[in-house]
């Protein structure tokens, strides 16, 4: 139960980091945004068919 705790505890500590950075030094820049957000779905598909590939074929 200590082990959980202290991975939870990193987890919110290195989130709340990251968030504060990001607000900080983030880019705001819309067209920057735009051009990353068009590859967003196409990485989700392949994620998802990476995964039904490994659940047909390697599950054990």
């Amino acid at each position: 139960m200590t082990t959980l705790i202290t991975i939870l505890a990193l987890l919110f500590a290195a989130l709340f980091i990251v968030v504060t950075l990001t607000e900080k030094y983030g880019n705001r820049d819309p067209e920057q945004t735009a051009k990353l957000s068009r590859y967003i779905m196409p990485l989700v598909a392949l994620l998802v068919l990476a995964q039904v590939i490994k659940f047909a074929f390697f599950s054990d």
